[in-house]
């Protein structure tokens, strides 16, 4: 039996698809080189206006609006204590914590208790906002010694924890930031400055997000900052750069940010409450609630915007096995695909402007899409080698414009954060990061492509969510009071 005419099919099949995946990568790879030049110039206005943001007057500032920060934890004990000290010791003149534990197996609860001396509060819920959980108690620092509430509740998941919270806030401002985050000492001051300069305009801002693992707290604060030890970690560093400062940065610079990390963000308490608070049923929680503002916004014909602001950071512990960062990455594409999905219409909709004719068409293709285009390169150019229909020319030049261009613009990338924030001392550091660079293409890249395709594949097929618990290994900590009431 003849197999001519399955050589033939696959090379009209290879003569198709060959040359469109060489120009998807090219395109990718440009459209994220675009966006670092962007984030580029906006940091060096930036760093050029550092001296004159007036940052001192806001901190002694009596005007200046409050701000709530809402932390929802879940068996959290390994860092709850020094997360909620970092916090509430931020320079900022009026500011207070409610935590919301939400049903925890483990000691965060009672942690919290043994650090603050928490007494039971019988202040009224003033339903807001529709929450799913049941308030098992609402407790409170004694006597004022720190601004701290903390909700005891059943467990109901992230995003109604913070529905819980926002509906116990009491300040103009809200801050949503993860029990495993310690925020920088001038972080409120900083994100908050957008509203504070433009406050009838601006109604989220966004800070970014940098992994803490390796790195040395001491009093809630980070006080030596390191790269991670192991290899799966420093790669997610350099990927927190490209992705959650660099382009971020510049999706808010061209007025169309879609997305401010769930980790740390800010918003303004009366809009949260008129667009619902956050969708419990949304695994991109934090996608959903931006994206359902900027429509909001849009079809509201509202003058107002989202920022994203490059210097406030929130440290966070990142995966550190492969079998958490999986399931992170499944539950993220998954995320992507239903947020996406779920506001397809304003997709190419001039009613939506930057938000639906560029930002979205990108996301569309160059995230959404990418790992099934690099699945498919990764399995079809090695096929079409062995089967001698690809021209192994044109299967190098794919491997340039994927790979070789992708590591040069993620190299790109860290040479704009470290020339403009220069966070990492050590030369040591300096050379894991080149080298995370690296290694990133090989397997990391490719694992991450899976099990993104997975993530997406679970929500074609609705499949039930399972969300798993992040292992923390928590933060090197010496051993210090927090700040109120001591330890007992």
């Amino acid at each position: 039996m003849s197999w001519d005419w399955l050589r033939e099919a696959l090379t009209t099949f290879f003569a198709v698809t060959m040359w469109p995946t060489g120009i998807y990568f090219l395109l990718a790879n440009t459209a994220m080189l675009v966006l670092i030049v962007i984030a580029a110039r906006h940091f060096s206005r930036y760093l050029r206006r550092s001296e004159h943001r007036g940052e001192d007057a806001m901190a002694g500032s009596p005007v200046s609006l409050g701000v709530s920060v809402i932390m929802p934890a879940y068996n959290e004990e390994a860092v709850i204590r020094t997360s909620v000290r970092s916090v509430l010791d931020l320079r900022y003149p009026d500011h207070e914590v409610i935590v919301v534990n939400d049903g925890s197996a483990d000691a965060t609860m009672q942690v919290l208790k043994d650090a603050y001396g928490l007494v039971l509060d019988d202040r009224d819920v003033p339903g807001r906002i529709p929450v799913r959980g049941t308030i098992r108690g609402i407790w409170r620092a004694p006597d004022g010694a720190v601004p701290l509430t903390v909700v005891d509740k059943e467990n109901s998941g992230r995003s109604d924890s913070v529905n819980v919270g926002l509906d116990l806030a009491s300040k103009d401002l809200v801050v949503m930031v993860d029990a495993d985050s310690i925020l920088e000492p001038d972080s409120l001051l900083s994100v908050s400055k957008p509203f504070a300069d433009d406050p009838e305009r601006v109604v989220a801002t966004g800070g970014v997000v940098r992994i803490v693992n390796n790195s040395r707290v001491q009093g809630g604060r980070i006080v030596d900052v390191r790269m991670p030890k192991q290899t799966i970690a420093r790669i997610q560093v350099v990927e927190y750069l490209r992705a959650f400062l660099l382009g971020r940065t510049a999706w808010s610079d061209l007025g169309a940010l879609i997305l401010i990390s769930g980790a740390f963000g800010m918003f303004r308490r009366d809009v949260l409450i008129d667009v619902g608070g956050l969708d419990p049923d949304s695994i991109g929680e934090d996608f959903e609630l931006v994206m359902r503002i900027q429509k909001w916004i849009k079809e509201g014909k509202r003058d107002l915007r989202v920022e994203f602001v490059a210097e406030p950071v929130s440290w966070t512990e990142c995966p550190s096995t492969v079998k958490v960062l999986a399931r992170q990455r499944r539950r993220w594409h998954r995320g992507l695909w239903e947020v996406l999905w779920g506001y397809r219409a304003m997709l190419l909709n001039p009613k939506y402007g930057k938000v639906g004719m560029v930002a979205l068409p990108y996301y569309w293709l160059f995230e959404l899409f990418a790992p099934l285009v690099e699945i498919a390169g990764i399995i079809l150019v090695p096929l079409g080698l062995l089967l001698g229909v690809v021209d192994p020319a044109f299967a190098i030049l794919l491997i340039v414009v994927s790979y070789v261009y992708g590591t040069l613009v993620t190299l790109a990338a860290v040479v704009v954060e470290e020339s403009s924030f220069h966070r990492y001392e050590r030369w040591s550091d300096l050379g894991a990061t080149l080298w995370a660079v690296i290694a990133e293409n090989f397997g990391y890249r490719q694992l991450t492509a899976i099990w993104r395709l997975q993530g997406w594949w679970a929500g074609l097929t609705n499949q039930k969510q399972v969300w798993g618990e992040m292992t923390r290994a928590g933060f090197s900590e010496e051993a210090d009071e927090p700040t109120g009431t001591p330890a007992r």
